[in-house]
């Protein structure tokens, strides 16, 4: 029963990704009606899934860390996620960059002169380290600053394991609270193919004919290395240290695929993804630590297009990029991609960052801007693919220890 209920969900969302691309083609002509009147409900389930994230991270990662009881497997998961995380990052970039390099030739030449573009405020390295601890218990969970949020899960977790006896109120609290919050979730996620339906629908219809146009190289260059990383990157690492067949793990994951690529958005779609994990085996203890985690910190998919547009917009400008200058590429975006939130638009804030890194013109964001939303949808699909694949990895390594352990005991 279990099944067909599993497969109704990403049935149902391939549904609607079918209808709001054919409605968003019919709607071109109409593309501010799509704006004005579709758009709305798919911001309104957006909205519901940002409010529960929050909660959502900070009890699952404080009920992960409690049932794990052992502050030294939290640090071995945490090490083993964030090592994971930085291989792909850089994996990706370095074949956003090969791609980017390769389909050169075919990129249009376009003008940039009268082009302007307000890069917004970048942070530099300690800064960001600095931002990752809160100064205050409200703030975070009030502007929903993961990281933050994160680090206090983490906090309070290992506080309530070292009192031990007496905070047992408080685990039946953490615990209860998180069946709550998970099951509020449940009732969101029914919603999910209106959700998709109403997010995907504007977008095509005001992008339609932009695609067919002038970046439809640059778009397909980027595609092309999304799925490159996925199926190769991805279908390796699953098998050789997740011990899973990659088809199996693909078709699990396709209800948080298609999501995220509708949606955009690697924090709304956390919810999905946690779901799709646990049902390929995943441990909640791990996936509700790893996902959270890797939904902030993780831009596989962000860190393909910085490669494949820093190449695009050096074109663009008539520049031709040394090899120290993409290592610095591959380096900053590595780095910037653990400061960025998994937010709709967060791509081109690190796209300033690496541009201003290899000394390329800022200005040449607004070459890429106008479709940013379809780089998006890709790129955040790739992203949540990282941390699903990252959280069957991390808990097949987790059981092999404990049954090794078990084993010599």
């Amino acid at each position: 029963m279990k099944e067909k209920k599993k497969l109704s969900l990403a049935m149902q969302i391939f549904i609607a990704l079918v209808l709001a691309i054919v409605a968003g083609l019919l709607l071109g002509n109409h593309a501010d009606f799509a704006k004005a009147y579709i758009n709305p409900f798919g911001t309104i389930f957006l909205n519901l899934l940002k409010f529960i994230v929050v909660p959502i991270v900070l009890f699952s990662i404080m009920s992960g860390i409690i049932s794990m009881s052992d502050i030294r497997k939290v640090g071995s998961i945490g090490l083993k996620t964030v090592l994971y995380y930085l291989c792909t990052t850089a994996f990706a970039i370095t074949i956003g960059l090969i791609g980017g390099n390769l389909f050169k030739g075919m990129f249009p030449m376009i003008a940039t002169t009268d082009l302007s573009y307000e890069a917004a405020e970048t942070t530099s390295f300690m800064d960001t380290l600095v931002n990752i601890f809160p100064s205050n218990f409200i703030d975070p969970l009030y502007s929903a600053n993961m990281l933050q949020v994160i680090v206090m899960a983490i906090l309070i977790g290992f506080a309530i394991i070292l009192v031990g006896k007496e905070a047992q109120p408080v685990i039946t609290g953490v615990n209860s609270l998180n069946a709550v919050f998970m099951k509020c979730m449940e009732m969101i996620l029914k919603l999910s193919p209106i959700g998709v339906f109403c997010l995907l629908c504007p977008v095509i219809a005001e992008n339609g004919a932009t695609i067919i146009g002038s970046l439809a190289m640059v778009l397909l260059t980027a595609y092309i290395c999304y799925i490159v990383h996925a199926a190769v990157v991805y279908s390796i690492a699953v098998k050789t240290m997740g011990g899973m067949s990659p088809i199996k793990f693909f078709q699990g994951m396709l209800p948080a695929i298609m999501f995220a690529f509708s949606s955009a958005s690697s924090v709304g779609t956390l919810p999905i993804n946690m779901e799709c994990t646990q049902k390929l085996g995943a441990s909640k203890e791990v996936s509700s630590f790893v996902l959270p985690l890797g939904a902030t910190i993780n831009m596989d998919g962000t860190a393909i297009y910085q490669g494949v547009c820093a190449i695009f917009i050096a074109a663009c400008y008539g520049i031709q990029l040394t090899f120290p200058q993409m290592i610095t590429i591959v380096l900053t975006a590595t780095l910037a991609s653990i400061g960025t939130a998994g937010v709709p638009g967060a791509g081109m804030v690190m796209l300033t960052m690496v541009l201003t890194s290899v000394g390329l013109p800022v200005e040449g964001v607004a070459l890429v801007a106008g479709v940013d939303r379809i780089f998006d949808m890709g790129r955040t699909t790739v992203n949540i693919t990282g941390d699903a694949s990252c959280t069957v990895i991390v808990s097949n390594l987790e059981k092999k220890k404990e049954a090794r352990k078990n084993k010599n005991a």
